[in-house]
């Protein structure tokens, strides 16, 4: 895990700048730091590194080749280096001389020497970010991994093409234009995030995941106002996939594991295995733990196959509606790790919140960002890596969407439209009464009730498909004026095209897996964890267990009401079902409590209508009947409302205030 930044110029390069571009990304790899360029290539590559695997200078990068045609900068792990170079060496393709080293890097460089770049990330099995640099044919290539687990920026400033693992690194180049992109500040404000392959600044997008893009110094001189497509072959620029999940979802609907024991079976093998793997490296190792099905069942199968007790972390609040802290101990006494239980009061968590514009780099608003920020800080004291249940979610069906959007529009669609108008006034009873009336119905997800309510009604009114509730579910401003001025572009349809006749539930996960895993989930513990130099790696995003998965039908994931159930039937083979028993429950702390109490001076100074008015980013009489809502109690409008916030203190975090996009 370390940071990565570079450029390619049409002119003669200066060697500090790239030594500019990963200074603000240090935080990445405190351990060591390195740069190469070539100057009158007009190419340079710069790497901050947090030593995981071979410690000693045979690891510092940028590395070169055996022969010295390839040198890269890169950003991960590859967890099945040995094997490949066991293959390189069966081959006879060692490099002249011998390796240097035992590092994961120099094996990938040298199996891209002898297979070809394409063939060898086929082979790789990791999490990845990296800059190629081929002197042989002047070209630079960037990859990232199948999932985008590791991040890549890239774009233009003025003739040079500048990338790097954050947007600090970009800025950092002295003709860098900050200027935001109101599409991308539109679709923020709705989503909490900013999409691929958008970043909120124009000219200046995200690698989509299991991408590559390749380009000549010559097609490194023309700046590109929009990212190019898939497939896009323009001038010495082509930008390709190399692993398609939508071909992985659509080859498990037509081949699918058809007896429940067996999936069970196979699902315990290929996890494990998965697991075994990211949990070796030269430094220590542990894994977060919540208590909760993802986290609990790999650090299960993690403590089955070690020979010591993982070292295990959560953090708590004092805030027993919040504090999840209790659970996560029990699963660890049952499992029997060493457990790290850190415990926060309201003021500590409040407090680290002018800290989130600098550590998340763009606006960003998943309020679970606060915690997840804490538990890497936490964790960081004792281990340098970290394994997380990431993307059980996505693969197993465990989000209340991927049960309830199904349900809903069952009901929906056998209303007449007219009687569903109905709902958009219902929709505007105060959040308090739908809180009550919804705690009368057995079986309803607690957290957030009304609001959800409020929003099935508001959404149901004019809900015409399927799909239109799907959305729903992921804009904070669905079917109403959402606040950014200038914004009339239509937002690009969500993809939840697997194939004719894929459940609605499987659509709805793949259509996860490609956006709202990658830019937010990913996104958010990529940058908590490296803002404390701590590296987290994803089991279940192993490509080999998503695969598996892709084959597990449905009705082995979701099962009365109920999702992940192969993999809680996997986890219950190693501690008892009543630890778990209990409703699902974000990451989460009480912000739109804290932003009306403790935070409201704070919120309204950023929600000034004046300012936001001579800004020009938001409508203030959007933005201010929205947040007078929340106030009240007539809605609550946390997520809508954080993301606003987020984006202000954003602004206000620049060193040099952005330029005003047209």
């Amino acid at each position: 895990m370390c940071g990565i930044a570079g450029v390619l110029s049409s002119k003669v390069l200066d060697p500090a700048l790239v030594d500019r571009l990963i200074g603000p990304i240090a935080h990445r790899g405190p351990d060591d730091r390195g740069s190469w360029s070539d100057c009158e290539a007009g190419i340079g590559l710069g790497h901050r590194r947090l030593s995981i695997v071979d410690l000693s200078p045979a690891g510092h990068e940028p590395m070169h080749s055996a022969s010295g045609r390839l040198v890269v900068t890169y950003n991960g792990e590859i967890y099945n280096h040995r094997d490949l170079r066991r293959q390189l060496e069966d081959d006879g393709k060692v490099p002249d001389g011998g390796w240097r080293g035992h590092s994961d890097i120099e094996t990938l460089l040298q199996a891209i020497e002898c297979w070809g770049l394409r063939d060898a990330i086929d082979r790789a099995i990791g999490m990845f970010a990296f800059a190629l640099w081929d002197r042989a044919s002047g070209t630079l290539s960037l990859v990232r991994d199948r999932f985008g687990e590791k991040p890549l920026y890239y774009g233009w400033a003025g003739s040079d093409f500048i990338f790097g693992s954050e947007l600090k690194a970009l800025r950092a180049h002295p003709r860098f234009d900050a200027a935001i992109d109101r599409q991308a500040l539109r679709l923020f404000s709705e989503r909490m995030y900013v999409p691929a392959p958008l970043s909120i600044y124009r000219g200046i997008f995200k690698l989509p995941p299991a991408s590559i893009l390749e380009l000549t110094r010559e097609a490194a001189s023309a700046a590109r106002s929009d990212p190019p497509s898939e497939g896009a072959r323009e001038g010495g620029l082509k930008l390709q996939s190399y692993w398609s999940y939508r071909d992985v979802v659509a080859a498990g609907l037509s081949d699918p594991i058809e007896n429940e024991a067996d999936a069970l079976g196979e699902l315990d093998r290929v996890l494990s295995q998965a697991i075994a793997g990211q949990a070796e490296a030269d430094v220590p190792v542990g894994a977060f733990l919540s208590g909760g099905i993802d986290s609990s069942a790999i650090v299960a199968l993690y403590q089955r196959t070690s020979s010591t007790p993982v070292r295990t972390f959560t953090i708590g609040f004092d805030d027993p509606a919040f504090n999840e802290a209790p659970f996560a101990r029990a699963v660890a006494k049952q499992l029997g790790t060493v457990h790290h239980e850190h415990i926060f009061t309201d003021r500590d968590a409040r407090d680290t919140i002018p800290l989130l514009p600098a550590i998340y780099d763009e606006p960003f608003a998943d309020t679970s960002q606060l915690p997840t920020y804490l538990v890497c800080r936490a964790a960081r004291s004792q281990v340098i890596v970290a394994l997380t249940g990431d993307g059980g979610d996505e693969l197993f069906g465990g989000y209340n969407r991927h049960f309830l959007a199904p349900k809903l529009w069952g009901h929906v669609s056998r209303v007449p439209g007219a009687v569903r108008g109905l709902g958009a006034p219902l929709s505007r009873l105060p959040t308090d009464i739908w809180n009550r009336a919804g705690g009368l119905i057995p079986g309803l997800p607690r957290a957030s009730l009304g609001a959800k309510i409020q929003k099935m009604l508001r959404v149901s009114a004019s809900a015409r498909t399927f799909d239109d509730i799907y959305a729903s579910f992921l804009n904070e401003w669905s079917a109403e004026a959402g606040p950014v001025v200038g914004a009339n572009q239509a937002a690009p349809a969500w993809d939840l095209d697997v194939g004719q006749d894929a459940p609605d539930s499987v659509r709805m996960m793949y259509c996860d897996a490609v956006s709202y895993l990658p830019d937010d989930i990913l996104c958010k513990v990529d940058r908590a964890s490296m803002a404390v130099s701590l590296e987290t790696r994803v089991p279940f995003l192993d490509h080999r267990v998503a695969e598996l998965a892709a084959r597990i039908p449905i009705e082995f994931k979701i099962r009365g009401g109920e999702g992940k159930r192969i993999l809680r039937s996997l986890l219950y083979r190693e501690a008892p079902r009543a630890l778990f028993e209990r409703p699902k429950t974000g990451f989460g702390v009480p912000i739109g409590d804290w932003i009306k109490g403790p935070l409201r001076e704070w919120a309204e100074d950023l929600l000034d209508p004046g300012r936001m008015k001579a800004e020009g980013w938001f409508d203030p009489q959007i933005v201010r009947r929205r947040w007078a809502g929340h106030l009240d109690g007539r809605r609550e409008s946390t997520p809508a409302i954080w993301a606003i916030l987020m984006f202000q203190a954003w602004l206000r975090e620049q060193e040099v205030a952005p330029a005003v996009a047209a």
